[in-house]
């Protein structure tokens, strides 16, 4: 058995070229390209703030001081 992957950029082929493999009885899988669900700006500011957090680089404060 051989695998072969096949990357397609536009959505028009994607039938025809479903179509064909069944013609040929070819057994297949699809994935869609998985989105990536956050905004990149927002990812680094996060990654940014746990790599301070690791570097001591934080303030703590006390729950009873939260509503003065």
């Amino acid at each position: 058995m051989e695998t072969l992957v096949i990357k397609i950029e536009e959505e028009s082929k994607i039938s025809k070229i479903k179509e064909f493999l069944e013609s040929m009885k070819v057994s297949f899988t699809s994935k869609k390209k998985a989105e990536k669900p956050y905004n990149p700006a927002f990812v680094e500011r996060i990654l940014k703030s746990r790599e301070e957090y690791k570097e001591g680089k934080y303030t703590t404060i006390k729950t009873e001081d939260l509503w003065k």
